[in-house]
């Protein structure tokens, strides 16, 4: 694999905002925590330099940083409230929080998760800030089948998703334009803010905007739905989300009406993105991935269940 060239410069960048913040730096060895096409993040010590995707705008990107940082109890607030640019791709400063452990799913943070998720959602949304990009990043990855065409998986993704309403496949706009939403919520994205509370915040504001709350619900509902989330932390989940008055879906009763549609483009999302991956390492679908394509194959077997607010 070819070395990232943004790499050494962006890793600088996060030694430098580190040295300012703590000119004592104990100046431990940088870490690479991702370096994929849409993110490269660096960390130096107790700062975090982010590139962003290539096709980010400040137009875009900078209302999100100033909500982050006008809403520090629900979203991590970055270093500074505007990004650099770097070689064409803007760069964020953040302070790093310690993630959920991937290991340890008794201590997953599902409440927490909720909690936030409900005061994001219950949050009036700045007139400035775009669509969240969830149901984009959904069309994205199932654009990506094309050219796997003759793939024995795509067809059951594909008919799963044309079955769904244009809003969720990025084709027309979302049926609520007002509420504040994360737009890519999974354990991923939760870190303990290292100061002063070490509680729990969501991080990651690129697909942040206005949209169709229940949303930010389907990834856990589409892993609930799928058996990859067990029953009592799915309940956990909702429950918690309801307890803090999130308005995705009903205060009781059954929360599917709301659910169905969004948690089946992330089932759809996912099992996309893992018939490219598996097509790219020339190698079979592997059990979870399997599934994901059995699940797409029978949702496409039966209309979604529609809301009145998101049947359009």
């Amino acid at each position: 694999m070819t070395a990232n060239p943004l790499l050494p410069e962006l890793t600088a960048k996060a030694r430098a905002a580190a040295h300012a913040r703590t000119p004592a730096c104990p100046c431990g060895a940088p870490v690479t925590l991702a370096d994929r096409p849409d993110a490269t993040v660096v960390r130096h010590e107790d700062t975090v330099a982010k590139a962003h995707a290539p096709d980010a705008t400040p137009t875009d990107l900078t209302p999100r940083l100033a909500l982050a940082t006008h809403l520090p109890d629900v979203l991590l607030p970055p270093l500074r409230p505007t990004p650099v640019q770097l070689h064409g791709r803007l760069v964020t400063f953040w302070p790093y929080g310690t993630p959920v452990d991937p290991e340890d799913r008794d201590t997953a943070p599902w409440e927490a998760a909720a909690t936030l998720l409900a005061r994001l959602h219950s949050t009036p949304a700045p007139h400035a800030l775009p669509p969240m990009r969830g149901p984009a990043k959904a069309a994205r990855a199932v654009a990506g089948l094309r050219a796997l065409s003759r793939h024995p998986a795509v067809s059951a993704v594909v008919r799963a998703w044309t079955v769904l309403p244009a809003w969720a496949r990025d084709e027309a706009p979302m049926p609520d334009t007002t509420t504040l939403c994360h737009g890519d919520l999974h354990l991923g994205q939760l870190v303990r803010h290292p100061a002063p509370d070490g509680a729990w915040r969501l991080i990651d504001v690129d697909d942040l905007g206005t949209g169709v709350p229940a949303w930010d619900l389907a990834r856990p509902a589409s892993w609930y739905a799928c058996g990859f989330l067990a029953p009592d932390e799915w309940i956990r989940f909702l429950a918690a989300y309801r307890e803090a008055d999130g308005p995705a879906v009903p205060a009781d009763g059954d929360p599917w009406p709301a659910l169905d549609v969004p948690a089946r483009a992330l089932t759809v999302q996912t099992a996309a993105r893992a018939i490219t991956k598996a097509a790219a390492a020339d190698r079979p679908l592997d059990e979870i991935e399997q599934s994901l394509v059995d699940a797409c194959d029978r949702m496409s077997s039966a209309p979604p269940e529609l809301s009145p607010d998101t049947a359009k």
